[in-house]
């Protein structure tokens, strides 16, 4: 059997999705620009896919605006801001556990001269609203916390986060690549300035994403040239990834309710007996306040990236953390920054769902992961101390 449980690094995309795609790589090449019917006709492709995502967000479509990615939305948002905003203040609010694309876009601008708060989190991954707002200062331009975390998957407290920054009249702006498609966001009720997602986390394909821009934030461009995305974002339109995305984010929030309740009942199936099978493993993140679909452990006396390719050879796809950081041997940032030993850190293993799941698969991954664990810790010497008493 194969089972693939690493959703959060990406998913697959839906038959619909690619339904939607294939006439704009094959049939419909025009330039979105261009006065003829061929462009004119991807125009409104594009303003439909607009509408699209605007309609999940309850916003409206000219807050939507189409980039490369999540990480390119994250970027623009920060630095854009930072630019736009440079004269009124220079100082910056996030927190350790950020994205790298969130975390390198404040590094970059501490070097351009910016002051940077790094929030800490607690044991579960949660900030301290009360840290939020000691830290603000009268020079502070910017927040940027992430919705939801993309290794251990704790949900920050985003609507207590936006009311203090909307009390402070500080641009909010959010990362809710992980979260989006899995949470109803209302842009109505929820004062939050920015949002950043990715298409495919949801079902659509890569190398779109979109930054939802709330009417009246003043943010300069990243990519400067023609006058795409309303002279915001220059580049000729991925119009097919456009359409995809378009069509996975109407999917995703038709079935958001059934959508919701399996992935939530493969998860805690999952977590728990986990927890229950398997001794010395310790759960990341919040039990409760947590994604959906993440289930993220650690398993003592282990180390992460053998157990990754003892389930892999069994046909189980998992990982160990964040996707952007698989080819880096630092223990990650959001596990050490919860307190937990790099010894620990090393020995994480991020399980994340998806639609296709089945109660079977998980069934055989349960099969599979204790007699994994068991041979891997047969193996260490800290775990003999153990089974001789000795800690």
């Amino acid at each position: 059997m194969k089972v693939y449980l690493d959703y959060s690094a990406t998913t697959p995309v839906k038959p619909e999705v690619l339904d939607a795609m294939l006439p704009y790589l094959k049939d419909y090449y025009g330039n979105p620009s261009s006065l003829h019917s061929f462009g004119r006709e991807n125009k409104k492709a594009i303003d439909t896919a607009r509408d699209q995502i605007a309609k999940t967000f309850n916003a409206k479509p000219e807050e939507i605006f189409f980039t490369g990615g999540g990480s390119e939305s994250d970027n623009w948002a920060i630095k854009g801001v930072a630019a736009a905003l440079k004269t009124r203040g220079r100082h910056i609010i996030t927190t350790n556990i950020e994205h790298h694309a969130v975390l390198h876009a404040c590094q970059y601008l501490e070097k351009e001269g910016f002051e940077v708060t790094y929030l800490p989190v607690d044991e579960d991954g949660l900030i301290s609203v009360e840290d939020l707002k000691n830290s603000i200062r009268k020079d502070t331009i910017l927040i940027t916390i992430m919705y939801a975390n993309n290794e251990i998957g704790t949900l920050q407290p985003i609507e207590e986060i936006a009311a203090i920054a909307k009390e402070n009249k500080i641009i909010f702006h959010t990362d809710a690549v992980q979260a989006y498609g899995h949470i109803k966001i209302d842009t109505q009720q929820l004062p939050v300035d920015m949002i950043s997602i990715s298409a495919h986390k949801l079902y659509g394909p890569k190398g779109v994403g979109a930054l939802y821009l709330r009417k009246g934030t003043k943010i300069h461009n990243l990519i400067h040239g023609g006058a795409q995305e309303r002279k915001k974002r220059a580049g000729t339109e991925n119009i097919a990834g456009i359409v995809g995305f378009g069509k996975a984010a109407e999917m995703a929030y038709e079935n958001l309710e059934e959508h919701v309740q399996h992935l939530t009942e493969l998860r805690d199936y999952l977590l728990d007996e986990i927890l229950d099978k398997i001794p010395y493993t310790k759960l990341n993140g919040h039990r409760e306040k947590r994604l959906i679909n993440n289930v993220n452990v650690s398993f003592e006396f282990i180390e992460g990236e053998s157990m990754l390719l003892s389930l892999d050879m069994v046909g189980i796809a998992a990982s160990s953390g964040s996707a952007c950081t698989s080819g880096s041997l630092d223990p990650s940032h959001v596990l050490l920054s919860l307190g937990l030993s790099h010894e620990m850190a090393h020995g994480s293993l991020r399980l994340t769902l998806g639609d296709q799941n089945t109660k079977e698969e998980i069934d055989y991954v349960l099969e599979q992961l204790p007699p994994i664990v068991q041979r891997l810790r047969d193996m260490s010497p800290l775990y003999e101390n153990i089974k001789e008493g000795v800690r």
